[in-house]
């Protein structure tokens, strides 16, 4: 049992890791350590609320709410991707930070719960929507923003996005 609640933490380290990568080649706030923390933490809380408290109660009468700590999952992940959103000079900046470590959480938890498919698919989607995400909005500035030579002449730095 314990070498297979390792596997469902690595794994679930693993995927959010590698959305992590991917923001911090972005040169986002929360980058590889944030994403693979919250992964790693969303999956041990997800085995800890399903077989942490097996043999806890000895009554019959009493029933264990194995989604409890789950569910305070859901809550923290909310609390900690507030704190990245910013309102700034008339523009929301961060959403997409922590819609991503809200669904990294998700992940994690997927993965704590041993649906390791879900958790593989959901992470591809996300690495998936977060790059074409970013390609049309790249595409969308060269259209309205042609240099004088028809190239493109604006950088990442530069194009007006409200993603982060």
């Amino acid at each position: 049992m314990d070498l297979d609640f390792f596997l469902r933490i690595l794994v679930a380290a693993l995927l959010g890791g590698l959305i992590g990568l991917e923001r911090e080649y972005r040169a986002k706030v929360a980058g590889f350590r944030t994403h693979f923390l919250v992964a790693m933490g969303a999956a041990l809380f997800m085995i800890l609320s399903a077989h942490g408290f097996e043999g806890a109660l000895t009554s019959e009468n009493h029933r264990l709410d194995v989604s409890r700590i789950a569910a305070q999952v859901v809550s923290g992940i909310g609390f900690i991707g507030a704190g990245t959103i910013i309102f700034q000079r008339h523009a929301v900046r961060g959403l997409t930070t922590a819609a991503g470590l809200w669904v990294t959480a998700a992940i994690g938890m997927a993965a704590g719960a041993g649906m390791y498919l879900l958790a593989i698919e959901t992470t591809a989607l996300v690495l998936i929507g977060l790059e074409a995400f970013n390609h049309a909005l790249r595409h969308m500035n060269r259209r309205e923003n042609p240099s004088k030579n028809g190239e493109n002449s604006s950088s990442d730095a530069d194009f007006p996005s409200n993603e982060e």
